[in-house]
């Protein structure tokens, strides 16, 4: 009888251990899915559409995101892909984020990190030794919506540039 419960109580020990670390997974799980965010990006209303999906093997969740504005082209004025992955070494996500405003080197300085909240998946993009990009993903449980909050903090200050909300398309 004693065997019996040591062995439970290892299976349950080792099942709340795998349920914590399956936690960042289950939070990033909630976005998953198709998109549409409105708000604000540098002071301007604007609406996108977010598509994400899970790939290889769920290691990373993949963000499509194409505005609806539309350049003289036809091709959209933002459009970005965005890997997200947890690191569990680490206990941090990491964000490696591509968009079509500038090319971009693949270089460790370019991958966003942060630590998880209960709720949210805070990244931090270090530019340079006084600027640093803060990009704040918060699910909003009660309406199963996600709010998006990017900030550029210079020598302290901060200076907000995307307020968005993402409301699931059905």
């Amino acid at each position: 009888m004693l065997c019996l419960i040591l062995v439970l109580g290892v299976c349950t020990q080792g099942s709340g251990q795998q349920e914590a670390a399956n936690a960042p997974l289950r939070l990033l799980d909630h976005l998953a899915g198709k998109w549409e965010m409105t708000g604000t990006l540098s002071g301007k209303h604007t609406t996108h559409d977010v598509e994400a999906e899970w790939i290889l093997n769920r290691e990373y969740l993949r963000l499509h995101e194409v505005s609806r504005e539309r350049n003289a082209n036809g091709t959209p004025v933002y459009e970005a892909i965005m890997f997200i992955g947890w690191e569990p070494k680490a206990q941090e996500f990491a964000c490696l984020w591509l968009d079509s405003t500038e090319a971009w080197d693949f270089s460790a300085h370019g991958i966003m990190r942060g630590k998880p909240a209960q709720t949210s998946i805070p990244l931090v993009l270090n530019v340079s030794s006084s600027e640093a990009l803060h990009t704040t993903f918060t699910y909003q449980a009660n309406d199963k919506t996600w709010r998006l909050l990017i900030e550029d903090v210079t020598n302290g200050k901060s200076n907000r540039f995307a307020d968005v909300r993402l409301t699931p398309l059905l």
